[in-house]
């Protein structure tokens, strides 16, 4: 009898992932994985992992510098150079041998090319074709270009060119005050670029809590980052130090560079999917709650359009990886998290507002933080539950690692733990952590 053949297109984040999970569940299994770029994908080298670590060096300074005892150790400014070096280590200097290698350990041949579905059960890439029993979509993302007059006659950045950039622009504007934009607006100002946001919405982090994007704005405003909100860009053209941009107010802002960080979309397009009955629209491949998106067909990560988060996307190669594997499992999503790496970090999970949904905050003004830093800096932890079952069903933090102490708030979510449970468990003190528990103790007053 013949081993089921699968075929992944994409050896990102998620395509890598699904690769282990289905290789643990099933040994015999033949595995393809077919990758136009580099093995790793857009989080490996474009993206979570250098932007992380470009942040790491200036973020930890600023630390020592709010720390009394460490500030008055600090001699000398950032070097730009080895902040460079140490992403390039970090991403193996865009060499993908590392992941290459990974996958042939796990029994799976990659096969490098664009490809496409030249017919039911088969995978074109050039002239080579790959049958295949099932075909697993990992495509990704890439990012959405604004309808912008004059951006087509402009050098401009995305996330890809801002995170390889040599040296630091003298100015720069960001269209876009989403995770990119923020992170990557904070890390060259912070480097000593003049920095400006240009964001349409009412708020920063317009899809996160609306506090989240206000108190992340007065902290750019204090590190000199100016933020434009409620702001529309109409038109940008070449100017002779860079570029300049206009905005629907009529003021116009020039820069040394532009940085486009708009968003993302699913790259599913022109893969050939409607051969094989799948649905495509601007989300993403349809799937349904077992990422199954036709006959023999699954998608997972960014192209499955439920969230362009990389951990989101692993999960969805675990869950796939088992129904293809012959179980039956499927997604839960009701408690996805996210964090934005900006000083302060914005963590998110769930719900915050609905028909049912009773909120509360609570700011971290003391306390915790008079052991952390001097000047002091404002921090809370924000809580929203289901008036009617008394659990958990959302949270945002903002702080110092919020990322990091957001991780039970996360398992109370998905695991619906009554607010009386919560609030019966012992915090670590002086931890930000323990914010958590005020923060419950708020909610049940509002619950009551």
């Amino acid at each position: 009898m013949a081993k089921r053949r699968v075929v992944v297109l994409g050896a990102g984040s998620s395509g890598e992932h699904f690769v282990g999970a289905l290789r643990k569940l099933d040994p015999d299994v033949e595995i393809v994985v077919v990758e136009r770029e580099l093995a790793g994908g857009e989080c490996s080298y474009y993206a979570c992992l250098p932007t992380k670590t470009l942040l790491r060096p200036i973020e930890a300074l600023v630390a020592a510098r709010n720390a009394p005892g460490a500030a008055e150790a600090i001699d000398g400014e950032i070097d730009l150079e080895r902040v460079l070096w140490w992403r390039d280590q970090v991403t193996d200097g865009r060499d993908d041998s590392w992941h290459a290698k990974w996958l042939a350990e796990h029994g799976a041949e990659l096969v490098r090319g664009d490809a496409r579905i030249s017919r039911a059960g088969v995978v074109s890439v050039g002239d080579a074709e790959l049958p295949f029993d099932v075909l697993v979509v990992a495509t990704g993302s890439v990012p959405t270009l604004p309808p912008l007059k004059g951006l087509g006659d402009v050098d401009y950045w995305t996330n890809r060119e801002a995170v390889w950039a040599s040296r630091i622009p003298e100015s720069l504007v960001v269209l876009g005050g989403g995770a990119v934009g923020v992170e990557l607006a904070q890390f060259f100002r912070r480097m000593g670029a003049e920095a400006t946001i240009v964001e349409y919405n009412a708020h920063l982090l317009a899809r996160l809590d609306p506090d989240a994007g206000t108190l992340l704005r007065e902290r750019f405003e204090q590190d000199g980052i100016r933020v434009l909100v409620a702001t529309q860009a109409q038109r940008v053209e070449p100017a002779e130090s860079g570029i300049r941009v206009q905005l629907a107010s009529g003021e116009s802002l020039g820069a040394e560079r532009l940085l486009v960080a708009t968003g993302r979309r699913p790259e599913v397009g022109g893969l050939g999917l409607e051969l094989l009955g799948v649905e495509v629209t601007g989300r993403g491949v349809t799937v349904d709650d077992r990422l199954q998106a036709g006959n023999g067909v699954w998608a997972i990560g960014d192209a499955a359009g439920v969230g362009l988060l990389t951990h989101l996307g692993k999960y969805q190669a675990r869950v796939a990886a088992a129904n293809i594997a012959g179980r039956d499992v499927r997604a839960d999503y009701r408690a996805i998290p996210a964090a934005v790496f900006t000083d302060p970090q914005v963590a998110t999970v769930g719900l915050m507002e609905g028909e049912r949904v009773v909120t509360a905050r609570y700011d971290i003004a003391g306390g915790r933080l008079s052991t952390y830093e001097r000047p002091r800096r404002p921090a809370f932890v924000k809580l929203a539950a289901d008036s009617e079952r008394h659990v958990l069903v959302g949270a945002v933090a903002v702080g110092p690692e919020a990322g990091e102490w957001l991780g039970q708030l996360t398992l109370a979510v998905r695991a619906e733990i009554p607010v009386d449970v919560l609030l019966d468990t012992i915090q670590p003190y002086p931890t930000f952590s323990e914010a958590i528990f005020n923060a419950l103790g708020e909610l049940e007053t509002r619950l009551a």
